[in-house]
């Protein structure tokens, strides 16, 4: 049987540095795929750039920049391989970084969606924010990772040396397979960006898919690029598409009781940043709500198929672990998986 052919697609929006610098990595290291570069409508020199250093690269055109969702939506109907890396342009990827993952597909149709480790650019003994060892949620839907929870990142000791099942893959690399991709729908453009893979990943597994994480490959993420961790605007994006992952995929009788319990800590959240004086992000939580208010009925209408027992959750509330009880680590909120 011939290997699967693997499409690694890079999302660019005004990203000439961000290429220039990462590229080269990705050309040396993927001379098994085929590599794409999809263009948000730049206006910078993204594209004048490729089309002059890297002609073997296809470019693919978005009309606007539609965001993460919109704009993988739009170029992934244009590439025919039948696994898809969605890579970050701000990652640097390392020597046999493929392979790994396209075993796991390999071994396992049940695995539609998979990530390798991710570790900081910047400091590279340490996992990265936006995917660590793989991500999960909690009881109420908050998500975290493998080695990191909230702000803090664990230092990699080859305590997430495995292949696991994970509950969410981080799109900053993210391996799907393309048919999967388009029966669940692509991503939910409503999002923009933020969590819309945690929300894909959601609808992968209530339609009885499994998502998975190697430490067999490894990505260095510098993080940040587009937006930055603490940006009010993407603590806009997150409170509200959190808010929209948990109305869209659970159960609907635990639907209600964890939207009011998210909207009451997100209260508290709102009142700590007002006592650190980070104004901006305060309003970015009421016009998080108020836009999930507005949406709600259009959010509800997209719910799919459920899976009843799915076991969604990871521990119960890094919220109370991480700001009460001083709980850093994953370690410290998994619970025993059942066979």
């Amino acid at each position: 049987m011939l290997p699967m052919e693997v499409a690694v697609v890079i999302l660019n929006w005004n990203g000439k540095d961000l290429l220039e610098k990462f590229l080269p990595s990705v050309v040396k290291h993927s001379n098994k795929a085929t590599i794409y570069v999809a263009d948000n409508a730049s206006s910078d020199e993204s594209v004048e750039f490729l089309k002059t250093h890297y002609p073997e690269i296809t470019i693919i055109k978005n009309a606007t920049n539609g965001g993460f969702a919109k704009g993988y939506n739009d170029a992934l109907v244009h590439v025919k391989e039948p696994i898809f890396c969605l890579l970050n342009s701000d990652v640097e990827v390392t020597p046999n970084w493929i392979d790994p993952i396209v075993e796991l597909f390999e071994k396992n149709p049940n695995i539609a969606i998979a990530q390798p480790k991710i570790m900081d650019y910047k400091s590279k003994s340490y996992f990265e924010y936006a995917g660590a060892a793989g991500g999960y949620l909690d009881r109420l839907g908050y998500p975290f990772c493998r080695g990191r929870v909230f702000q803090t990142l664990e230092e990699d000791k080859g305590q997430y040396n495995d292949n696991s099942e994970i509950f969410w893959a981080t799109g900053a690399c993210m391996f799907l397979r393309n048919d999967v991709f388009h029966s669940l729908g692509g991503f939910d453009e409503d999002y923009f960006a933020h969590q819309e893979e945690i929300d894909l990943c959601w609808r992968a597994h209530n339609h009885g898919f499994k998502v998975y994480y190697t430490a067999e490959s490894h990505v260095f993420h510098v993080g940040g690029a587009t937006l930055a961790n603490m940006n009010p605007k993407k603590t806009f994006l997150n409170f509200r598409n959190s808010l929209y992952s948990i109305t869209k995929n659970l159960p609907k009788r635990k639907v209600l009781p964890i939207i009011i319990a998210r909207l009451f800590l997100d209260g508290i959240a709102g009142i700590r940043f007002l006592f650190q004086f980070k104004f901006l992000h305060l309003w970015a939580i009421i016009k998080a709500h108020f836009s999930y208010y507005y949406n709600f009925n259009k959010t509800f209408k997209k719910r799919g198929f459920i899976e009843k027992d799915i076991k969604y959750y990871e521990g119960n509330s890094i919220v109370l672990g991480y700001f009460v009880k001083g709980k850093r680590h994953f370690s410290q909120y998994a619970r025993k998986h059942s066979a």
